[in-house]
């Protein structure tokens, strides 16, 4: 395990999130155990990087269940495992260290295929993921020891495979005195929930449906690709709510399906949208309206989840929010009045960005893997038990 200076280590996270934004890659120093005291984990660097855009339309023509050969999916997966790797170089450049120094990587990779509950499947129940991006070559293009795949080895005991945040989430954000939610509003909108002096198996986390993945697919077709997602939610403000339209989407069962749970673009992907184009054209209802009634889905989405399967249980004084939702002043604004007494916050006002928490957390759960130390929470995965996370791929001998 290669020390940073002072005894300390450096690992770094990638990420490439459901709305393919770009590669976020996060530097982070690590002095000794997190699960001693979470101070001991900082970010020290960040970059988000562009994905190519005809690699980015593959992938989500793949996610969105196009139909195609083993074939494709198999060099899609070496040519993310490249691409990844090259952000390494690109981003240990820019951040003027040598790859050499780092102790770990750790790269979520793309989701492409996301089950979390058992179907039926050749006479038995079965529940999948897949995440492609081949660690094994990030960790020959760089020299480092690579951690990825880390969703499987909690489905294999029982658990749903997300969320993976929460146990980095508790952490971080555990308090004596209030309890505390941490919401991510990245394409799925997914949280944390960690009562007042909470212990491990007390604390929840769920996806609670879409987070931007429905705006920005709207924001792409009004704009005829022009825009991949409403800034500071112009087109959302200039737009009117269409509450028939709003009624009919709260109505989904998955809203009113019990914890644990996750969700991705099977359930909010191309078809939804169609869906809701399809009413619009109907109703003739304008995109900005769309895009409106589509952000205040989030926000309402998200405060029902809480009323719904958590505040009954669990007093909150706080929820802290990251991802790119959190950069939205409308979502922002439906969850304070929603919400009512509990406050509002992003993650970035305590201190970490909230664009770099997901690569920041997979760094350190990598940190957790190659220690052999399980990472998962059952209380939020429905996992049978703890489970060390992730599939390790050694670089070459120098």
């Amino acid at each position: 395990m290669r020390q940073a200076p002072g005894g300390s280590r450096l690992a770094l996270g990638l990420m490439s999130g459901t709305s393919l934004d770009g590669i976020d890659v996060a530097l982070v120093r690590i002095a000794s155990s997190i699960r001693d005291n979470a101070a001991h984990a900082c970010l020290k660097n960040f970059v988000t990087l562009p994905f190519p855009a005809a690699v980015r339309a593959e992938v989500l023509r793949i996610a969105e269940g196009a139909r195609v050969w083993p074939g494709e999916i198999s060099q899609l997966n070496f040519r993310l495992g490249r691409l990844f790797g090259d952000a390494v170089l690109r981003a240990c450049e820019k951040f003027r260290i040598r790859p050499r120094r780092l102790s770990v990587i750790g790269s979520h990779g793309q989701t492409i295929f996301h089950q979390g509950r058992p179907s039926r499947f050749f006479g038995d129940k079965v529940a999948s993921t897949l995440q492609i991006g081949e660690p094994a070559l990030i960790a020959a293009i760089t020299g480092v020891t690579t951690v990825g795949d880390f969703r499987p080895a909690d489905m294999a005991v029982g658990g749903q495979g997300a969320p993976l945040v929460p146990w980095i989430d508790y952490l971080l954000y555990r308090d004596a005195r209030r309890g505390r939610a941490v919401l991510n509003i990245g394409g799925i909108a997914n949280i944390t929930v960690i009562p007042k002096g909470a212990s491990p198996s007390s604390v929840i986390a769920f996806d609670t449906g879409p987070g931007n993945m429905v705006i920005d697919a709207l924001v792409r077709h009004a704009t005829s690709n022009r825009r991949s997602f409403d800034a500071e939610a112009q087109m959302a403000s200039r737009g009117h709510l269409l509450p028939a339209l709003l009624n009919t989407l709260l109505a989904e069962p998955y809203f009113r399906q019990p914890p644990p749970k996750s969700a991705g673009r099977e359930q909010y992907g191309k078809t939804y949208v169609e869906k809701i184009l399809a009413w619009g054209r109907r109703h003739r209802a304008r995109p900005g309206d769309l895009v409106r009634t589509a952000t205040v889905l989030t926000a309402l989405s998200i405060a029902d989840a809480l009323n719904r399967w958590v505040l009954s249980r669990t007093p909150l004084a706080q929820l802290i929010v990251s991802g790119g939702g959190a950069r939205n002043p409308l979502v922002l604004a439906q969850l304070s009045t929603a919400l009512g007494g509990i406050e509002v916050v992003t993650t970035e006002a305590l201190g970490l960005p909230g664009d770099a928490k997901e690569a920041f957390i997979f760094a350190l759960l990598a940190d957790e893997t190659v220690h052999g130390r399980p990472s998962n929470l059952p209380s939020a995965t429905g996992a049978r038990r703890a489970a060390i996370l992730g599939k390790v791929c050694y670089p070459p001998p120098r």
